[in-house]
């Protein structure tokens, strides 16, 4: 996307030479993983590697970030990632908290909705928040973890594959020089030069439609809400979108023609009439314009060889329903478990296709979801457009005409059909089925302190946890299996029921707990056995 003048401040970065370019061209130093591109996704995926125990390369062909809000909307999946990271109260502390969205058709409300009614959550269901902020922040906690060596304004120029690593030939401002890795994480977004380099193109469809982005300062009594309109009186024929940001910066969403002039129609002068006719004044500043076409692909595979791609670089959806950073989150955390039991010689290289599979499976159900919201937004057809018109006009008479209505399917985690699930053999009435995330609930400690269930999960370590419901009794594990066991003397309980509830859990019930919080499996009456083998499946080993 192109960007206009911004006012906000550049968090500046110094190139800093490394010793690893004073070795020679034919003997690079080697390194386990390399991450290429320092965004949300690199830099999420370098601090979970680091916690658990991996040196990591971090490479960013910029020296800086600050470069417009971008991507503002992040799940409440992703915050919980982010409270593992160490990163997540600083993130939702700067954040604007919202779950209220409401669709308008013309000057009326067809409905509002709520993304999370119940209580008894640590996060909440997305916050806004500039991506500048968030690559701070993760930049501020890398700086923690020694682990991690980020180098800025190092350009991966050239990659050679072996059969054991990869070879990444690397430009500076000092000249080029070379690093060989183990795994090469291609975090370098949608004009990704690894997959250009691996010859992967991407499949899908490219919208024609153009869309423009006004980030704008003002004081302004809007409620924090998610509002969008079809055909509204400022913006005649099309749609618009307005989210709140920290800092009294509003981010504007406005569906331009076809063949509108970006040039032209990214100009402040331009800009400025549009948005004043949607919020009756002209008192505001701008912080960020731009304008972009809608993409909705991916690559076929996303491992070659030893280059795993994730984020942006791997697939792109449209930025209506906050698909795109925090699908990417998902995919760091997915794979840094995956990849640190493989470098540490507990889970074959195969468990890493796992991640191509779970993920891919992913993108595709984020692209579909995109795919229709944008084909409501801007029809393609004449059929779609008299459709659309009909379920508008139905959304003010009827319930189920209301859900038909599409302003953009928001970010929800997927539920995998997975190679490491192992079905369900007993009847659940409810609950967080195998290949699902693990779903949060209030407890509390013996002494009456508050926490969540994340919190439970997040503090007993980084490996694989069972979810036990004995009544205080210990269930018959695998030696080295972490237990978060509801009712123990020393263990959390349940005040409220809702963690129970929320698991259809009855007494001597149980889940197996993924290291990136998905069930991969549960058990109504578990034994050594069962647990055993669940385990060896999710680990990849049989």
């Amino acid at each position: 996307m192109a960007q206009a003048k911004t006012h906000q401040a550049k968090t500046q970065f110094g190139y800093r030479r490394h010793p690893d370019q004073d070795r020679p061209g034919d003997h690079p130093a080697g390194h386990a993983v390399v991450v290429v591109g320092a965004g949300p996704v690199g830099l999420s995926l370098a601090i979970d590697l680091a916690q658990r125990g991996q040196r990591v390369v971090v490479l960013d062909d910029a020296d800086r970030i600050g470069e417009g809000s971008r991507a503002i909307c992040f799940s409440k999946r992703s915050l919980e990632y982010w409270d593992r990271l160490g990163v997540g109260d600083r993130m939702v502390d700067k954040g604007v908290v919202w779950s209220v969205g409401r669709i308008f058709h013309g000057e009326s409300q067809l409905y509002q909705f709520n993304l999370l009614p119940e209580d008894g959550h640590k996060r909440p269901a997305f916050i806004n928040l500039q991506q500048y902020y968030a690559e701070a922040y993760l930049v501020d906690r890398i700086g923690d973890l020694p682990a991690i060596d980020l180098r800025w304004r190092n350009k991966v120029t050239g990659l050679e594959q072996r059969n054991d690593s990869a070879l990444l030939t690397i430009e500076t401002p000092e000249g080029a020089y070379r690093l060989q890795a183990q795994y090469v994480i291609a975090c370098d977004g949608a004009r990704s030069s690894l997959r250009q380099m691996v010859g992967a193109e991407f499949a899908g469809q490219v919208f024609e439609d153009q869309f423009l982005i006004a980030d704008v300062r003002m004081t302004a009594e809007f409620p924090t809400e998610r509002w969008f309109w079809f055909d509204p009186p400022f913006h005649a024929g099309r749609s618009a979108l307005l989210h709140r940001q920290p800092d009294n910066v509003w981010r504007i969403d406005l569906q331009l023609s076809r063949d509108a002039d970006p040039v032209v129609e990214k100009q402040p002068e331009h800009v400025r009439p549009r948005i004043a006719r949607m919020l009756g004044h002209d008192q505001f500043e701008f912080e960020w314009i731009s304008l972009y076409k809608f993409q909705c692909r991916r690559m076929d595979r996303f491992i070659h060889g030893r280059v795993i791609f994730a984020g942006d670089s791997a697939h792109q959806v449209s930025p209506f329903g906050a698909r795109g950073a925090n699908s990417g989150l998902e995919d760091a955390e997915n794979l840094s478990w995956k990849l640190d039991r493989v470098l540490r010689g507990t889970s074959p290289g195969s468990l890493l296709e796992s991640y191509h599979i779970e993920r891919s499976l992913a993108a595709d159900e984020n692209i579909r979801e995109s795919t229709r919201s944008t084909d409501f937004m801007a029809p393609n057809t004449s059929q779609e457009a008299r459709l659309r018109k009909a379920v508008l006009a139905l959304a003010k008479e009827t319930e189920f005409g209301k859900r038909m209505v599409n302003g953009g399917r928001l970010s929800v985690p997927c539920s995998y059909d997975s190679p490491l699930s192992s079905p369900d053999t007993d009847a659940w009435r409810g609950g967080p089925s195998p290949g699902s995330s693990m779903l949060d609930a209030p407890i509390a400690t013996r002494a009456g302190e508050q926490a969540h269930l994340t919190d439970a999960f997040r503090t007993g370590g980084s490996d694989f946890a069972l979810l036990s419901f004995g009544n205080g009794a210990a269930i018959d594990a695998p030696e080295g299996l972490r237990d978060i066991r509801i009712g123990a003397a020393d263990g959390p309980v349940d005040p409220s029921g809702l963690v129970a509830s929320r698991y259809d859990a009855e007494p001597g019930a149980a889940y197996l707990l993924r290291p990136d919080g998905y069930v991969a499996a549960r058990f109504r009456h578990p034994t050594r056995a069962t647990i055993a083998a669940a385990l060896s499946r999710a680990e990849g080993l049989n």
